[in-house]
């Protein structure tokens, strides 16, 4: 269960059932799709001599070379295609698409295939975006994409469709045909595990896959039921980039850093084509620090040694190493580059002490001391506007049913530090969306007398390090799975599948967006439990912006709510009810 490599069988297929120099025509979606787990040299190596995108109305015409067409079947998609098959710019045409393909897209390309060029069609489902072996994602920007109907709980239904697709997508390159779970105070969850049982059904042939002693497990999980974790500040490698920066479609920009070189503004970070940065992902900030060290000495070592050429077995050795010594070379400055830059965020931003007051608010229940820090935090001037409300957000969570809880207070508060009541109200919209209310499982381990209790024991247990002691809900879910106590009247199989042996093909996921630490989470299960295999996706994968980005664009957009008027009449009341 590898999505890169599910994916990479894909594209190398394509290219080498294609013999010959060729052109790969992409089109807005399946670009990244392949830019994230191919490089420009793996490609070059099966004779891809040009990559371009079919919107781009203004290529040469070169019918002495062969033409790969992978794309999604849209609708815009095939028309595109159409108008390319009228006037072919290339000699022959190979189709593939990354999904089920309608029969009436493929009469029509017949009909407009006037000059004879089309040689092959076929759909190659890799119809998702590979992220680490074990995390995908279905790519919903939340800066263009609405996720959400005319509530949290309803879809929209061009996002609901993509997300069928996308899943349908993995689980045919995966070649798995699995039961379906999903968390049952989620309608969303629910209307998604149904309808991609239905597909399942409808697509018999297509799912023929020979059958295991253990049938795979799909669990579809709402991200309301743990809205804190897209909230903490990260620690680890892959993680703390996406929240302090940003990763998208595998890349960085750095361009906003100080005095940065042209060469880094912009830089690859995938765990498939970066040896450093698979091996130092999962790794924390300190941790992290003594292996860039360790990296920097080992390419001054080879530097040196590539010098000393005193013979042609010298030099004739030195141009074979060097591709990869140049390689090295600008490995080393990158990872030297984000680190830095990293360090330099965390003192700019104060992340430190924010990120210890997180970890308390998520992981302990000891209000008056954190009332305490978090009233002094919102008066620093050294904390940042976006962590401010963080916090309060995180301790209207933690405290919703706490008899004392100082909500009112901390707003006013806030108010007073210059933030604004746009950015308060966001307060308001995370209530609605992931209160206690609209949670199904207890998040915080503090609604009974014996979970309150397993909460205390938990924490006699030592934390190894005070900045990275939350554990997602999710946690909590996959545990209890393989133990087979998930209880089905709390997370449902589709009607008419069930299932009484231990599970060991696992796939998660998680409707409203993943996170880099369950990612994290993931993995480490991956290593650690034999006869387990696990594979985590979601709508999409979030840091807090994109998360609470999500949620206001949805209130707003379409969400009827009482947004920032809420938050003032709660204020002139002197209290707030959360």
């Amino acid at each position: 269960m590898n999505a890169i490599t599910a994916l990479q069988f894909y594209i190398d297929k394509m290219l080498t059932d294609t013999p010959g120099m060729k052109v790969l025509l992409l089109d807005t979606e399946t670009t990244p799709i392949i830019s994230m787990v191919a490089t420009q040299s793996h490609l070059l190596q099966k004779e891809t001599y040009l990559v371009d995108r079919i919107e781009n109305n203004s290529r040469d015409k070169m019918r002495h070379l062969k033409c790969v067409c992978f794309l999604r079947p849209t609708t815009d998609s095939i028309e595109k295609l159409i108008q390319e098959l009228r006037d072919p710019c290339y000699g022959d045409y190979y189709l593939y698409f990354s999904n089920r393909i309608k029969k009436t897209a493929i009469e029509r390309l017949a009909e407009m295939d006037e000059h004879e060029v089309v040689r092959e069609v076929q759909e190659f489902y890799a119809d998702y975006y590979a992220i680490n072996p074990d995390c995908f994602s279905i790519n919903m920007d939340p800066e263009t994409t609405s996720l959400y109907g005319d509530s949290f709980t309803s879809w929209d239904g061009t996002s609901f469709t993509r997300t069928v697709d996308g899943l349908m997508g993995l689980l045919l390159s995966l070649k798995k045909k699995p039961l379906i779970r999903y968390q049952k105070q989620s309608a969303m969850a629910k209307r998604l595990a149904t309808e991609v049982q239905f597909q399942i059904q409808q697509e018999g042939q297509l799912f023929d896959f020979r059958k295991s002693d253990t049938p795979p497990i799909l669990l579809v999980l709402d991200r309301r039921n743990d809205p804190v974790t897209p909230l903490l500040s990260q620690w680890t490698y892959q993680a703390m980039v996406h929240e302090l920066i940003g990763i998208r479609n595998g890349r960085v920009d750095l361009s906003g850093v100080p005095d940065i070189k042209p060469e880094l503004k912009e830089i690859v970070l995938s765990c498939d084509q970066d040896s450093y940065f698979q091996k130092n992902m999962f790794l924390n900030l300190g941790d992290l620090g003594a292996n860039i060290k360790s990296y920097v000495d080992e390419y001054q070592t080879k530097t040196k040694s590539n010098m000393n050429i005193e013979s042609i077995a010298d030099m004739k050795r030195f141009v074979e190493d060097y591709p990869e010594f140049r390689k090295l070379s600008g490995n080393v400055s990158k990872h030297v580059t984000l680190v830095g830059e990293l360090s330099r965020l965390v003192d700019q931003g104060n992340v430190l002490e924010v990120s210890e007051l997180e970890q308390s608010l998520a992981c302990s229940d000891s209000h008056n001391n954190d009332l305490k820090n978090l009233q002094r935090l919102i008066s620093s001037p050294k904390v940042s506007d976006a962590s401010k409300i963080r916090l309060v957000q995180l301790y209207a969570l933690r405290y919703e049913k706490f008899q004392g809880n100082a909500v009112a207070s901390l707003i006013d508060l806030l108010y007073k530090n210059g933030l604004s009541e746009r950015e308060i109200s966001t307060l308001d919209t995370l209530m609605q969306y992931g209160g206690s209310s609209q949670r199904q499982d207890d998040l915080f381990s503090n609604e009974s007398i014996l979970s309150r209790g397993r909460s205390a024991l938990k924490g006699l247990k030592g934390v190894e390090n005070v900045y990275t002691q939350h554990q997602p809900q999710l946690g909590q879910i996959l545990e209890l799975l393989l133990k087979m106590r998930l209880k089905e009247a709390n997370y449902p199989f589709v009607e008419g599948s069930t299932s009484r042996d231990r599970p060991q093909d696992i796939i998660v996921f998680m409707v409203g967006g993943a996170t880099f630490e369950e990612a994290r989470y993931i993995s480490m299960l991956n290593a650690t439990t034999p006869g387990a295999r696990f594979i985590l996706g979601g709508t999409t994968i979030h840091n807090s912006r994109s998360f609470m980005q999500e949620l206001v664009r949805a209130q707003r957009t379409t969400i009827p709510g009482q947004g920032s008027d809420s938050v003032r009449s709660r204020r002139t009341q002197g209290g707030i009810q959360l």
